[in-house]
């Protein structure tokens, strides 16, 4: 049986990553797993347990908690989740070197390494400062609205009509350190996928249409 398509979304935050990878589980059929690494941090800060509160903060500090949650929280999920006729889609995901290795792993077992697809949404530090300073999220329903194209002139959440507010953790402080943590951190893992030739690097910086057009015209040549 041939494996669905898979997909590992990586990049600066506010590079577009979450507005692709809707683009792509539409264009494929939305058969799939979708897993973001900061929705599930988000999501354990609201439960109340000694960890979520530790994370809590560390979230809005604009940090990431110790290296080996992200990985036990996507693989669980995966683990418990992901059916053999689903797609996995992987938003943020991986952000360290150890969790690319890791993932390589799982893909391996699960016989999907292959038809998986590495993608890089590459935009500058100054690119994404700048949406970050700018984005929104809608209050009612959490919707996050990126700072590009057309979103620019939403004055309400367009998909449940409600009030658009500033995320808490994208302060400047905060959004600085998300920074030097790509830096520091995720660079290693891209360098990881490029090392091994399982790395597509797409331009960022360009309209929303742009970004999935490359990124279409990128696996279909693999």
């Amino acid at each position: 049986m041939k494996k669905p398509l898979n997909f590992a979304l990586i990049g600066r935050s506010g590079s577009g990553k979450g507005t692709q990878a809707k683009l792509l589980m539409e264009h494929f059929g939305n058969n799939f797993l979708y897993i973001s690494t900061g929705d599930l941090f988000r999501d354990l800060a609201k439960s109340g347990s000694e960890p979520a509160l530790k994370i809590k903060k560390v979230m809005e500090e604009g940090g990431l908690p110790f290296d080996y949650l992200a990985i036990a929280l996507w693989t669980h999920k995966i683990a418990y989740e992901l059916k053999e006729e689903q797609g996995l889609m992987l938003d943020g995901a991986p952000r360290r070197l150890n969790e690319a290795k890791v993932l390589e792993d799982f893909l391996d077992f699960l016989g999907r390494k292959e038809s998986t697809f590495n993608i890089l949404i590459d935009i500058s530090r100054e690119e994404a400062f700048n949406r970050l300073t700018k984005r929104r999220i809608c209050k009612n329903c959490e919707r996050l609205i990126p700072w590009v194209g057309d979103f620019k002139n939403l004055e309400v959440c367009d998909q449940c009509g409600g009030e658009l507010i500033t995320r808490v953790d994208d302060k400047p402080e905060a959004i600085n350190k998300r920074l030097d943590y790509f830096e520091e951190n995720v660079v290693s893992a891209i360098e990881f996928y490029e090392k091994n030739g399982r790395l597509i690097k797409i331009n960022g910086e360009q309209p929303i249409e742009k970004v999935f057009e490359d990124i279409l015209k990128a696996i279909g040549g693999k």
